[in-house]
């Protein structure tokens, strides 16, 4: 997967970062090219060697379908996985084993099911975290897709992130 300096990415788990630049570096009389990011959210500098952009999941921004398709989930709530009956931490794994894969759709539906089931009990601490984070995740990548007037015209997406 190419990128180009300018260009936004997602890093999974912490979400949508700009190619701030393209470097070589010599390590151990290899040279190596590294794409340069800034996560957006937070200002972190992370440096991924071009040879490892599969394996650490960095991939491009979504496309205006991929975000309808998100939006989708979002408020299909008949879709909801069946793991509200689990205990918290085996519901919170699950949910963070989905978030690392940095697939929207998984976030989504993290989210989409967070947001659900605390209509239903009280989500632990760590769950109310996961919720923040993945609606942090995914709101920054929708926005820079979409135009915010064109989610605030879904209801079920105003719920969910109150915009």
């Amino acid at each position: 997967m190419e990128f180009k300096v300018g260009d936004n990415a997602v890093y999974p788990g912490h979400g949508v970062a700009k190619i701030t630049g393209i470097e070589t570096k010599e390590i151990m009389d290899t040279e190596l090219k590294f794409y340069t990011l800034t996560v957006v959210d937070t200002g972190m500098k992370v440096m991924v060697p071009q040879t490892n952009v599969e394996n650490v999941g960095l991939r491009h921004v979504i496309t205006p379908t991929q975000a309808d398709e998100v939006l989708d989930i979002l408020v299909n709530k008949e879709k909801t996985s069946k793991i509200d009956n689990q205990t918290w931490n085996r519901r919170y794994r699950e949910y963070m084993d989905k978030i690392k894969t940095g697939s929207v759709y998984e976030i989504a539906e993290v989210l989409r099911d967070l947001y659900l089931l605390q209509s239903d009990k009280d989500l632990s601490f760590g769950e109310k975290k996961m919720l923040a984070k993945a609606k942090t995740l995914l709101l920054a990548e929708l926005t820079i897709v979409k135009d915010k007037k064109e989610m605030m015209s879904q209801e079920g997406v105003q719920q969910i992130f109150g915009v």
